[in-house]
């Protein structure tokens, strides 16, 4: 069988480019429509050859829609901004696709690229993908892996920018916008918000956790902003086919996307859920994380792009930055309305349900345990987690006991042996579970986490004295 090394190296002998063509949208009785189209270019074989190999180029039309809302008011923003955004989507939503054959060459077609932006979507790639050639075993570089050219003078009317709100031409408001994924992280945000500012929840792709969440926090369908995003069916093809494929950065795909919801809904705050724990890179001593496009490295890029190359007033950031996972889930102990409804399961997130076999399900029980009891958490996951022996070899990599962390958004090591060390402390019926014979370790107490204050965080100053009262609370 071939390595996906070898597979790598010869999809990019095969297929030499990667192009972003164009992109095309339009409103119809309140609904947004955009579609992307890129094409993924083979090297140019003599005739024979390629049909031998079968080879030609391939395209792909990656859409999305949003349906129509009264808080929408699309007209308000200016042509070449709605441009300008979207083709960043596009920039965004690429990457999906180039990496089923990882071309040497991306072309993009729309609008011109300066060499800062260039650097900037290059790091973003290599750091968002650092996940991808990693599992795959894909030795690459960030100067080898793509270069990126744009073949076209045309700009976005710098001017449109200049004018926008920070020139106080009053297109967004004091009004917040929260992506709500169904987990417990976004649950939090929405409980210390809602009452005490203007917000609007966001959802990709709606699912039964999602739904259920916003509606226990009070939103109706027709309160909640919707964006429906379609894969392009040739990819999933090629996927099952055996081309390369693995983890893309979706929180970065996000943050395009709420930047379009923000101008829609003259919101001029974007309110994430991301945490510190997310800064912790997923194997030790490397810069790749899963959670790359949650850490507060990629916020930082991300805001400063945004002020530079489309807009300079919406305000990008995560409420729960100052926050560690430990914080987070005492805070979401209390919110016992959503404890029936909320999600934080990849592998059942088609079914809504919890796997209890993987380590998003472990992690989410350990860090809950310091604040419910078992009985609790046993009728929130349908089972009782610590009687799972199977789990065992997850709570060895939850616990730093082998040198890689899970490839799924979970806490710290530290935190999860806090969590550990308050159950061996407090729980006295551990036998014939995942933590008979586990030694207490030495390191900081969940007592300590919960006292922390993450300074590195990008806060306006309305929502730092939100989130401070709600700590002191």
């Amino acid at each position: 069988m071939m390595s996906n090394q070898a597979k790598y190296d010869s999809l990019r002998t095969t297929f030499e480019s990667f192009i972003y063509e164009d992109f095309h949208y339009s409103v119809e009785n309140g609904e947004f429509f955009a579609v992307f189209d890129f094409v993924l270019g083979v090297r140019h074989f003599d005739r024979s050859e390629a049909e031998r190999r079968n080879l030609q180029q391939i395209t792909f039309h990656p859409c999305f829609k949003i349906p129509a809302r009264s808080f929408y008011h699309w007209n308000d923003n200016p042509k070449p901004l709605l441009d300008n955004i979207i083709f960043h989507i596009g920039m965004i939503e690429l990457i999906s696709y180039w990496k089923i054959a990882c071309p040497k060459q991306v072309i993009i077609k729309p609008f011109a690229l300066d060499g800062e932006q260039i650097k900037w979507w290059k790091k973003l790639y290599f750091n968002g993908l650092g996940e991808f050639f990693y599992v795959n075993g894909i030795k690459t570089s960030l100067n080898e892996f793509m270069t990126i050219t744009s073949n076209t003078s045309f700009r976005p009317e710098r001017s449109v920018v200049e004018k926008s709100p920070a020139n106080n031409n009053g297109l967004l408001h004091e009004q917040t916008l929260i992506p709500v994924g169904g987990g417990k992280d976004s649950v939090v945000t929405l409980e210390l918000l809602r009452n005490r500012i203007s917000a609007i929840p966001l959802i990709i792709n709606p699912r039964g956790a999602t739904n259920d969440c916003v509606a226990a926090a009070g939103y109706t369908e027709e309160q909640t902003a919707i964006i429906k995003r379609t894969l392009d069916p040739t990819m999933l093809k090629m996927n099952a086919e055996g081309y390369l494929n693995g983890h893309t950065p979706f929180s970065a795909m996000l943050a395009f996307y709420t930047v379009l919801l923000g101008f829609a809904t003259k919101s001029k705050y974007i309110a994430l859920s991301n945490e510190s724990s997310a800064n912790e890179p997923t194997v030790p001593d490397t810069e790749i994380n899963h959670q790359y496009s949650k850490s507060v490295a990629f916020e930082n890029d991300f805001r400063y792009y945004v002020k530079k190359y489309i807009d300079a007033d919406i305000q990008y950031f995560s409420f729960l930055r100052p926050l560690n996972e430990l914080q987070i889930a005492r805070f979401f102990s209390r919110a016992k309305d959503y404890h029936k409804v909320f999600r934080s399961c990849n592998a059942g997130s088609k079914t809504d349900s919890w796997c209890g076999k993987c380590p998003k399900c472990l992690f989410t029980w350990l860090a809950l345990s310091p604040f419910l009891k078992r009985s609790e958490l046993t009728d929130i996951f349908g089972k009782d987690l610590l009687k799972d022996n199977d789990l065992r070899p997850i709570l060895d990599q939850l616990d730093g006991s082998v040198e890689v962390k899970p490839f799924e958004c979970v806490g710290t090591v530290g935190e999860v042996r806090a969590c550990v060390n308050k159950i061996l402390q407090t729980d006295e019926n551990l036998s014939d579970t995942i933590l008979d014979g586990v030694a207490k370790t030495d390191d900081m107490t969940v007592e300590d986490y919960v006292a922390q204050y993450d300074e590195g965080n990008n806060l306006p100053e309305m929502f730092k004295n939100i989130m401070k009262e709600a700590l002191d609370g």
